[in-house]
């Protein structure tokens, strides 16, 4: 039926009557810029079509470009005349969307032909200005919380982003003190003023590993990237979570002054978003001397004591609204065991500390990456109904594959009322923990439930937990997943909308659609990670303990990466069984309903 009608669609506009118009377009060039393209699929003709376009409009807008610092207009014609068309040629994937476009003959010898009125060239560049803003937007969240890798990377995206658009210079920003803001000046500043903000120590040293101490104004960085000179490469990144942070020093490589390169243009990492990808290799890279940090190897023990202090205050003032157990010996003794197994890599001689499942979660867990115990833990120990949570056992995993990227996660094992460990999961950090226990009109039950639910929810793709996925989701769950088509060839159907002549299709799957997909992306990934850049929830007015939580969500796995924004409608009524009855995910805001969130559903 589809086949169908995109044959009779093609029949349509292969008539006499549209062959005609297209002429007449062709002709007035004083109203319109036209590209043609030919080959054996549609496809490919309209690939050329567009680049004839592209190549056209560069010609069109390239004397009114403005070039920022770092970018010559000096030198040869031909070579900034071919940096703006690769500049413009950025917009052709889905975000060229007010263009037109007419089949004016079929495959296998397709001909395609793109036009866009000369009246509508400014509006091409408005799209990337609103994706410019939201990126800073984002970054500013994530600096306010001390997320320097979200900081950092959404500011460099949006600057890279501002170099694509015509008139940069008057591009502003109004941050939420009122102020107005250049951008092409502000994004700069806020960066090297991060950079300055930072400060890293060494607070353990065995043979060539190192622990971390990293802070951000004065405070546990919540999580930043990083790589590290040996004297003849820069290593792998390595990711730091909660002031933590590990360096593994090459054989033979000088431990005294180390240099550490903090991350920021993330390229490795652009293939989650396809406007970022088509543009970071395009445009020329900025760089930042302050990024730069030196790091004496040696370690500085009184701050190693006052960060061990400072890690127990906090985990304390964490769970001070939280019952706490009355005798922690048998506790503490079984994870030390654990830490110790997983240190030595003794791995079995715990074995019998765990419950079937929480065996095959621990298993999972020392498969996942090179897993490592970092520094010495500071555990918190607490009640959440008649099972015993201990938090805060610091990890480092590392992979060879994909983005090739060390992080730490910090790891939290729940015990059931017979003292065994029945399952752990990858903790949120410090300040998304605090947020949720913070919320004292909630009950407790429902806040510990969260946290456990979301902190489950992103461990479950981590360690591939199909089994758990598939009982978190209500069988009559709404599955919505949301995504951008290039080109509407017909009017939108009942679940699109349109934008110029973009799509925004939203497709609903069933349970099982959704866990068959969720299966083959399992099988062919050596691993998945998935990071909240921002999280809010809110409450249902009615239902009892219904949330909505609304998510800033990173995706990254061997083959694949992307970002955007997950919805999840969870039912805590039962705060054992959490149930997700809607689960929503946008690669950007809707054109017209903005963010999916409470609200709609």
């Amino acid at each position: 039926m589809k086949k169908l009608f995109v044959v009779l669609i093609a029949a349509v506009l292969c008539s006499p009557v549209f062959a005609q118009s297209w002429d007449d377009v062709k002709r007035d060039r004083l109203n319109y810029l036209t590209g043609e393209g030919w080959g054996e699929t549609i496809d490919e003709a309209d690939q050329q079509a567009l680049a004839a376009l592209i190549s056209k409009i560069s010609v069109d807008v390239s004397q009114n470009f403005e070039m920022l610092e770092g970018e010559s207009r000096n030198g040869d014609a031909e070579e900034y005349k071919k940096y703006i068309e690769n500049k413009i040629s950025t917009y052709s994937n889905a975000t060229l969307t007010n263009t037109e476009i007419l089949i004016l003959s079929n495959e296998p010898d397709a001909h395609v032909a793109r036009w866009i009125k000369r009246s509508e060239i400014d509006r091409i560049f408005e799209g990337r200005k609103a994706k410019v803003l939201e990126y800073v937007g984002n970054a500013e969240k994530g600096e306010q919380k001390g997320k320097v890798d979200d900081a950092l990377r959404n500011y460099y995206w949006a600057f890279t982003l501002l170099k694509t658009i015509q008139h940069p210079g008057e591009v502003r920003y109004r941050t939420d003190d009122g102020q107005e803001h250049t951008l092409v000046s502000w994004i700069p500043e806020k960066i090297n003023e991060i950079f300055e903000s930072l400060s890293v120590i060494v607070t353990s040293r065995k043979g060539d590993n190192l622990e971390l101490y990293v802070t951000f104004k004065d405070k546990p960085v919540t999580s930043m990237d990083y790589t590290y000179f040996d004297g003849s490469r820069w290593s792998n990144i390595y990711s730091a979570k909660d002031g933590k942070g590990v360096l593994e020093l090459a054989p033979g490589a000088p431990g005294e002054n180390l240099q550490l390169k903090v991350e920021f243009a993330y390229k490795n990492e652009a293939h989650i978003d396809r406007e970022i990808y088509s543009v970071i290799n395009v445009v020329k890279s900025s760089s930042f001397r302050k990024s730069y940090l030196t790091v004496k190897g040696e370690v500085d023990k009184s701050t190693a004591r006052e960060v061990m202090h400072v890690e127990k205050t906090t985990n304390a003032m964490a769970t001070n609204t939280l019952r706490r157990l009355d005798d922690e010996t048998a506790i503490r003794a079984d994870i030390d065991k654990v830490v110790a197994a997983i240190r030595n890599r003794t791995y079995g001689s715990v074995s019998d500390l765990f419950t079937a499942d929480g065996l095959d979660m621990y298993d999972r867990l020392i498969s996942y990456g090179n897993a490592q115990i970092v520094g010495t833990p500071n555990y918190s120990i607490y009640c959440n109904g008649d099972r015993v949570v201990v938090r805060s056992i610091p990890m480092s995993f590392s992979f060879a594959r994909g983005i090739r990227k060390s992080f730490v996660e910090d790891v939290v094992f729940t015990f059931n009322t017979d003292g065994k460990i029945e399952s752990l999961a990858f903790g949120l950090d410090d300040i998304a923990t605090k947020d949720v226990l913070t919320k004292q009109a909630w009950p407790e039950t429902a806040r510990m439930a969260i946290i456990e639910f979301l902190e489950n929810y992103k461990t479950a793709f981590a360690l591939e937990r199909l089994d758990y996925i598939k009982t978190i989701f209500d069988d009559n769950a709404v599955i919505i997943i949301g995504k951008v088509a290039k080109v509407a060839p017909s009017p939108a159907s009942e679940n699109q909308m349109t934008l110029n002549n973009t799509v925004i299709t939203r497709t609903r799957v069933t349970k099982e659609q959704y866990l068959k997909n969720l299966e083959r992306c399992f099988d062919s990934n050596e691993f998945v990670n998935i990071r909240f850049a921002n999280n809010d929830i809110i409450k249902a007015g009615k239902g009892g303990e219904i949330y909505g939580i609304q998510i800033k969500q990173d995706y990254y796995s061997t083959n694949y990466g992307d970002t955007g924004y997950l919805f999840l409608l969870v039912d805590i009524n039962e705060p054992q069984a959490p149930m997700i009855k809607v689960r929503t995910w946008q690669p950007e805001p809707d054109p017209i309903d903005g963010l999916y969130d409470i609200s709609h559903f």
